[in-house]
């Protein structure tokens, strides 16, 4: 079965993070199945009107269609410019995959909505599609205040859809309390890292935070302040911050207020092996979010050994046990200072090996791979 994966979000030359997590559920499927992608991008800065860039890349057939966007003054005009662009980047894409590779036999849509037109597109010559979602807008009330056409739209798509994927039990009940689906399928995503020899125990009280610097979605600045709470009790606590985003500056302000300095390092973006590294080199991993779907980084640390302290936020209490982490509520910066002291006195209680066991089975990428194949296959 040739799969067409059309994602909204996937890594690129201006933001390699960018759904780097679809682009290893793709690597993971291409291990028992051919995988084609077709990436639409925009990029304002573009030298040519559309170009078009195809490569075979550890097992995947990508296809890059990227168009200038516009940036015309008014959003109207602008909007309907760049849809009006988009949809003749992703048909000349669908030209050279026709023209390159095998036929299309099911389309893959991730993330709503606009992969969903050109997939609407190979509909009519009677392909099949599966709609798979992984953003937080269904569970933090974005896509509920979206305008009633725009909803009504969502739903006859997902009406044609053979089926739904989400990537947690949590995101696949929003998608159900929506009227999106009877039913969604649930695929994880992959867990980088398994492969990699596991380091021993960091030292103790050196926390990692992995996040975009977004506050209101990751709170960052609880991080922080309770950093600055428990410090009061264990000066030996320390934390270094891998992101970057649009409160960096006043993230940076906050931690010279709080007196921190000397105890807060922002090491900026950083590729998915250097992140790997330092959680290597770390006590355990700090996830503060509002919301996540998923939480690969919750993953990740796992992988490596690490313990994580996390909100209920909906992805990590899939991952997170007594034996691997602590759970603490939103917006809780107590319970989060409590939670780093709690586990730098208890550090020996946390060991890598079972730590790594507790995810190993599940997220590997060949046993995604077979969950999101078996998946497609039953849709089709």
């Amino acid at each position: 079965m040739h799969v067409l994966l059309i994602p909204k979000w996937y890594p690129g030359p201006r933001d390699p993070q960018l759904g780097d997590f679809i682009r290893k559920q793709a690597l993971a499927l291409a291990r028992h199945t051919p995988v084609s992608v077709l990436v639409v991008q925009a990029d304002p800065e573009a030298s040519a009107p559309l170009t078009l860039d195809a490569a075979g890349s550890e097992g995947l057939w990508e296809v890059r269609a990227t168009y200038r966007a516009s940036t015309h003054a008014l959003a109207p005009m602008r909007k309907a410019l760049n849809l009006w662009r988009h949809m003749r980047a992703a048909t000349r894409g669908l030209r050279m995959i026709d023209r390159d590779r095998p036929p299309v036999d099911l389309v893959l849509a991730y993330i709503l909505v606009r992969p969903v037109l050109p997939t609407l597109l190979l509909r009519r010559r009677g392909i099949p599609f599966v709609l798979a979602e992984q953003s937080s807008a269904f569970l933090d009330g974005t896509y509920a205040r979206t305008g009633v056409l725009h909803r009504a739209f969502v739903r006859a798509v997902a009406r044609r859809a053979r089926a739904f994927i989400a990537v947690s039990p949590h995101l696949g009940q929003a998608l159900v309390r929506h009227g999106l689906c009877t039913e969604a399928r649930v695929v994880p995503n992959t867990i980088p890292g398994l492969e990699r020899p596991l380091p021993p125990q960091g030292p103790a009280g050196h926390f990692l935070m992995v996040a975009d610097l977004v506050d209101r979605i990751k709170r960052v600045s609880g991080v922080l302040r309770a950093l600055a709470k428990a410090r009061k009790e264990e000066p030996a606590i320390q934390l270094a911050v891998i992101g970057d985003g649009p409160d960096r500056a006043d993230l940076e302000a906050l931690v010279r207020t709080l007196g921190l300095t000397d105890h807060v390092r922002f090491l900026g973006r950083l590729p998915n092996s250097a992140v790997l590294d330092h959680m290597a080199g770390a006590f355990a991993v700090v996830v503060n979010s509002r919301v996540e779907t998923f939480s690969v980084v919750t993953g990740e640390a796992l992988a490596q050994g690490r313990p994580v302290i996390a909100t209920r936020c909906g992805g990590p209490e899939a991952f997170i046990t007594p034996m691997n982490g602590l759970l603490i509520p939103v917006d809780d910066d107590a319970a989060l200072a409590d939670a780093m002291l709690q586990l730098t006195r208890q550090a020996d209680r946390y060991r890598p090996e079972a730590i790594r066991a507790s995810v190993n089975e599940r997220y590997g990428a060949d046993a995604v791979g077979r969950t999101l194949l078996r998946t497609l296959e039953q849709a089709r």
